[in-house]
């Protein structure tokens, strides 16, 4: 039973009461019947007027709490004009604008933090209490090459296997640098943070391609230039000296000139080959801006097997192209492109070595170039270092080709990938929108 009930109850006693002494006097006094029955009148109109007064505060605390419960701070009491009322009509008002104001200070903290996150060039994931993934901004799902939608509610082994292996064994508080296919250097950083009073993880993913590749870049300028000079005046004091030993071949006994001579032969073609090795190297430290105009690709594809269908003939390599009917026009520089690509094939033809088969296939919606081979593919301790500069597998290799490859795309703004496909073979993605 409430406050208002028993209240009501009470008056209805009295009254009664009342009336009942006043139905009494009527039969002893008449005098005191009318008496009576004023004192009663007045009672209901004192009983009435005290149950405003009381129950109003009552009924002022109710809406308030009404709206407090509906998140409704925008409504306000006005005073009055009783003493006690106004000042809890002033306390409200107070209370609910600080309310009002805090809610709305707390509202636009949150916008600012969630746009800072959506627009953050960092890739951010926020994982849930149960550690799956609550939410990932654009930059995470760049990344990782995969939409919200598909990533969310799932834990973080259900990424994609390199970066579920990458990201699993991030510990709390610690950092993590790794490199995906040899291409793209990436720190991530696990860290928590309270939300309604429990602790929730996020990881923070920060690529580092750009700055390494910078450093890189400055780092193996230097070296090549350096190199380069002391190769090119040691071997240009060499070939004067070579020539001019040549002046005395007719001099040298008959017996002995043909030695004379293969030695000689051998000692030039061995400073040419020199001269050739850091030429190679220049090469990469002299690349140009790319010299940008529209290029049919299907012509240059075609161009470039032509130049590798003698060498794919003689290892018995089938090329198989998959150009679309319509031309697909690309702003490049061709001439850097072709050496590119170029160099891509001959990885593909190497990797194949003989009896394979190599994969063109261009796509127009995404504008792409597959080159994909059945080779013995990449081992998986090699990915990791896949694009680093003087790095090789081959007993002969200079580690500039993947270099080359590199800047050349990288200075294009074109994105690119190594890896093996769904089938096992390795596939070098291009893709021509930046």
């Amino acid at each position: 039973m409430n406050l208002r009930t028993k209240f009501i109850l009470f008056a209805v006693v009295v009254h009664g009461l009342l009336a009942a002494m006043a139905y009494f006097l009527l039969q002893e006094n008449k005098l005191l019947f009318i008496g009576m029955e004023v004192l009663v009148l007045v009672s209901v109109i004192i009983t009435v007027q005290l149950y405003s007064a009381f129950f109003k505060p009552l009924n002022l605390i109710r809406a308030g709490i009404e709206s407090i419960r509906d998140k409704d701070f925008s409504t306000k009491f006005v005073p009055v004009g009783q003493q006690e009322l106004d000042e809890l009509v002033d306390v409200y008002n107070r209370m609910i604008e600080q309310l009002r104001q805090e809610r709305v200070a707390q509202a636009e903290k949150h916008f600012l933090l969630a746009k800072i996150i959506q627009a953050s060039p960092a890739g951010i994931i926020l994982l849930d209490f149960d550690n799956n993934i609550d939410s990932i901004n654009p930059a995470a799902e760049r990344f990782i090459n995969q939409k919200a939608q598909q990533l969310v509610g799932t834990p973080l082994g259900s990424l994609p296997e390199a970066w579920a292996r990458e990201l699993v064994q991030v510990q709390l508080g610690q950092s993590h640098t790794f490199r995906m296919n040899g291409i793209r250097t990436y720190r991530c950083h696990r860290a928590q943070f309270i939300d309604r009073g429990f602790q929730r993880a996020f990881i923070l993913i920060e690529e580092l391609t750009e700055a390494i590749i910078k450093n890189e870049r400055q780092a193996y300028e230097k070296v090549i230039r350096m190199m380069s000079h002391e190769v090119n005046n040691s071997t240009g004091a060499i070939n004067s000296i070579l020539d001019s030993v040549q002046f005395y071949t007719s001099q040298i006994a008959e017996d002995q000139r043909e030695d004379f001579t293969y030695a000689l032969q051998v000692a030039i073609d061995r400073n040419a080959n020199l001269s050739k090795f850091m030429a190679n190297f220049a090469d990469v430290v002299r690349l140009p801006p790319p010299n940008r105009k529209q290029v049919t690709v299907q012509d240059l594809l075609h161009r470039l097997e032509r130049l590798m269908q003698p060498q794919l003939a003689q290892r018995h390599i089938k090329m198989c192209m998959r150009l679309p009917d319509a031309p697909l026009l690309i702003p490049m520089d061709e001439q850097q492109m072709e050496q590119a690509l170029l160099n891509i094939l001959k990885n593909a033809m190497e990797a194949v070595q003989e009896n394979g088969h190599i994969w063109v296939e261009l796509q127009q919606h995404p504008a792409c170039l597959t080159i994909t081979d059945d080779g013995e593919g990449i081992p998986e301790h090699v990915r990791p270092q896949l694009f680093t500069p003087f790095f090789s597998t081959k007993e002969t290799g200079q580690g500039i080709g993947l270099t080359m490859i590199r800047e050349i795309l990288m200075s294009h703004g074109f994105s690119f990938s190594l890896a093996p496909n769904s089938l096992g073979h390795t596939a070098f993605v291009v893709s021509f929108e930046s």
